[in-house]
């Protein structure tokens, strides 16, 4: 479903990701963490070409990412995108959030819109809430609308820049629930994400990235968080870390 292969991107001098090389088969999740810095927001917004890259190549479900011929608007409608601060339009309601797209880019009848927006939005739990603005949600609920707005496009694949990172804690397991169902009905899915609970729990695969844009580790959740001494020496640390807290 998504293949990259020797990626390679930089800001000016600065190298943010060093031939990064990836294969997700259809129905895994695989989950990308490491250090501040490491690129793994980056490399997860070159999947859909919100970053450019300057080396390498990226496919989704076959088509050319990289390629000027590739029609942009109509790849990213399959692929959907869920940011670390929601991005709702705050002028309009929750169901206008789910319509908009569905109508300006799949050319979809407004009840045809509406109606998928709400089975999504019934999906996430929050249909009680169609009609109220995104400034009344809280920022868990906010994100769950967002997941439904990317759900009502009929993505083939999900991907997730740090999803949870900007909500108050009680609020992270919420969002965290509906990404498990999701993984559980078998959508594809890409998340970056500190939540190391959610990793070795719905992960397929788990990404290790580091300073400088490098994969270090790309291998099973139990591989991962299972057999450490096998990892590499920056990846046992992040780990006795993370399990000291």
């Amino acid at each position: 479903m998504i293949e990259m292969r020797d990626v390679s991107k930089w800001y000016g001098t600065v190298q943010v990701l060093d031939r990064c090389s990836l294969s997700i088969a259809k129905g895994e999740v695989v989950v990308v963490c490491g250090p501040s810095g490491s690129g793994k927001s980056t490399l997860i917004k070159t999947i859909n070409a919100l970053e450019a890259i300057q080396k390498g190549a990226i496919h989704i479900d076959g088509t050319h990412v990289n390629s000027p011929r590739t029609n942009l608007p109509k790849l990213r409608s399959r692929v959907g995108m869920v940011f670390q601060h929601f991005e709702l339009f705050p002028h309009l309601s929750v169901t206008d959030n789910l319509t908009l797209a569905q109508t300006k880019v799949l050319g979809r009848s407004f009840d045809e819109a509406r109606t998928r927006g709400l089975k999504m939005l019934a999906r996430v739990g929050l249909l009680a809430h169609k009609d109220k603005y995104p400034g009344t949600l809280s920022g868990g609920q906010q994100q769950r609308v967002a997941i439904a707005r990317a759900l009502s496009m009929d993505p083939v694949v999900m991907l997730f820049d740090e999803p949870t990172s900007a909500l108050d804690p009680e609020m992270v397991g919420e969002v965290l629930d509906v990404m498990t169902a999701l993984a559980d009905d078998g959508m594809t899915m890409m998340c970056v994400t500190h939540e190391m609970g959610f990793a070795s729990r719905v992960g397929s695969r788990i990404v290790f990235m580091d300073v400088g844009g490098r994969i270090l580790e790309d291998c099973t959740r139990d591989e991962f968080f299972g057999n450490p001494t096998a990892r590499q020496p920056r990846t046992k640390d992040f780990l006795s870390k993370i399990i000291q807290h």
